[in-house]
């Protein structure tokens, strides 16, 4: 058998060649990470459009700023105001906004697995033994001592391939024989030729941080998007029940009036005496219904305080003073298809389910190469130099002295039943997962045709009451006019009042309740905080500009 030749310079160079290829494949492995491509191209699936951001987010956490007080107990506030001051100073908002940095540190855990390793190794050992020769059977004794360094480094690579690059110094001394020193240059390389073949399989763990890190984001930013929508649908109540408290008191002091009215008509025997117990008793009738409004306005004063993070007792107390009137929208909604395709786009709902949906593809991928058996190739190569000396034996490493250890090995598991399991299990979760999104899909569509309907509804409810409002004031106004010459009694004015009432608040519910249904529909296609101003960069929350 013809013995392989390993020259000695040429040998230290292919050696110092392969150092080098180990120091290239340890720096800037991202250039690995996009398997998804990958895993698409090898399965021919559909491209999706993902809305994702490049990098991951990185909030900036600050200190909320104080409430605008325009004295010691009063608040003045715009709707813009309550929205950025809310996310200003909600806890429950910062809080949120750590998650997507917890997630973006178990990308770095995941990295991690290919960070090049340095080990190294100093050993001694010393030995005293006695042993008897064969030829002569004179026994003799044996004293020996010896020194072992060893450093080097260590990378698993995103290909499979695990590289090892390593430089050892021994130093043996021995009563039987001379001094001798050894130098070493190792390079062992093993790469998986089935299980754990290539970057798609061996990156798909930091893929999948990645992907749990985006969609993080997502989910912060429906939070936020929630709670945008919740503050505008307590600011828009807390106004519809001042609104109220007004229209209460007015209807009370005209109600008082006509009592007045009607009692000076008894006393100078215009009506009877009978006559005053119906304007009485709508008199009591209007103090009831200002006493709920209170405690109405009361209860949605605190909510929008609460959303405010508002802080103290002290604070809890202050008065609210809403600055936004509920006025009717002069901007015109566009198609209820424009509104479909950007709620399909837009809902982070939707895009956080469609990077869970590529999880569980990635998971996918990796039971079927779990499926394969664990077939490996290894390569152990060295160049060792023999002398008295270190420097003598650093200089002899050229020479023809070398060893090299090469093979195969293999390794499977009679029947496979957990790797079969385990991908029977990813893919009726990918299934599942893609049946949830088509459920998802659906349901956001209702979400927006709802929406569209009670726009539709309120903004005719508008239309409507302003024109019930107006018969209603002239219908009290008729029943005043036919009182005062006295054709009918004090209790169909009542009646007219309170009919004007209604008309009163049913218009202005309909005003606010076509602000909440425009509210509802931006939710529900995903687009409230674009068209309120707000954008997330980097997981924070940048605000259009300071209240």
């Amino acid at each position: 058998m013809t013995r392989p030749h390993f020259s000695g310079k040429r040998g230290v160079s292919g050696l110092v060649f392969l150092c080098q290829l180990i120091v290239f494949g340890c720096a800037g492995t991202d250039r690995w990470y996009d398997t998804e491509d990958l895993y698409t191209t090898s399965q021919g699936a559909a491209a999706e459009e993902w809305h994702l951001q490049e990098e991951p987010p990185q909030p900036e956490l600050d200190n909320p700023p104080p409430l605008p007080l325009a004295d010691d107990t009063i608040l003045r506030l715009s709707l813009e105001q309550a929205v950025l001051y809310s996310l200003r100073r909600n806890r429950e908002l910062q809080v949120q906004r750590y998650t997507p940095l917890i997630q973006g540190t178990f990308e770095q855990i995941e990295r991690g697995t290919f960070d090049p390793e340095i080990f190294g190794q100093l050993q001694h050992s010393e030995e005293t033994a006695s042993e008897t020769s064969r030829s002569t059977e004179e026994r003799f004794s044996i004293e020996a001592e010896e020194w072992q360094a060893e450093m080097g480094v260590r990378q698993f690579l995103p290909t499979g391939t695990e590289v090892e690059a390593a430089a050892a110094h021994s130093r043996s001394t021995s009563n039987r024989t001379p001094k001798q020193q050894e130098v070493r240059l190792g390079l062992s390389v093993t790469q998986a030729l089935a299980r754990g073949l290539g970057p798609a399989v061996n990156l798909i763990d930091v893929r999948q941080a990645e992907l749990s890190t985006r969609a993080s984001f997502y989910e912060l930013r429906g939070y936020i998007e929630a709670m945008v929508a919740e503050v505008e649908t307590a600011y828009w109540r807390y106004v519809l029940a001042a609104e109220g408290i007004d229209i209460f008191q007015r209807s009370l002091e005209i109600a008082r009036q006509q009592l007045s009215e009607v009692e000076n008509r008894i006393e100078v025997g215009v009506i009877p005496k009978n006559q005053a117990a119906a304007a009485k008793a709508e008199v009591a009738r209007r103090q009831q219904a200002l006493i709920d409004a209170g405690s109405t306005y009361s209860e949605r004063r605190l909510q929008l305080l609460r959303l405010l993070n508002a802080g103290g007792a002290e604070h809890l107390a202050l008065q609210l003073q809403a600055t936004s009137e509920p006025r009717m929208p002069t901007t015109e909604l566009d198609d209820v298809r424009s509104h479909l395709e950007l709620a399909v786009r837009s809902r982070p709902d939707l895009n956080e389910a469609l990077l869970r949906l590529r999880q569980d593809r990635l998971e996918l991928l990796r039971t079927r190469n779990g499926l394969l058996p664990k077939l490996d190739l290894f390569i152990d190569l060295g160049k060792t130099g023999y002398a008295e000396s270190f420097a003598t034996a650093v200089h002899n490493i050229d020479q023809d002295n070398y060893d090299l250890v090469a093979g195969i090995r293999l390794s499977s598991s009679l029947g496979n039943r957990a790797a079969k399991a385990e991908h029977r299990a990813a893919g009726l979760s990918k299934l599942q997962a893609e049946a949830a999104l088509e459920n998802l899909k659906q349901l956001i569509r209702i979400d927006v045709l709802l929406a569209v309907n009670e726009i539709e509804r309120t903004r005719k409810q508008i239309e409507a009451s302003a024109v019930t409002r107006t018969l209603q004031e002239q219908t009290l106004k008729a029943e005043q006019e036919r009182f005062s010459v006295g054709d009918i009694t004090s209790l169909l004015v009542a009646q007219a009042q309170r009919d004007l009432l209604v008309s009163q608040l049913a218009e202005i519910e309909a005003i606010v309740d076509y602000r909440l249904g425009q509210v509802n529909l931006f939710l529900a296609e995903g687009s409230l905080l674009e068209r309120r101003g707000i954008r997330l960069d980097n997981a924070a929350v940048l605000l259009p500009a300071s209240p």
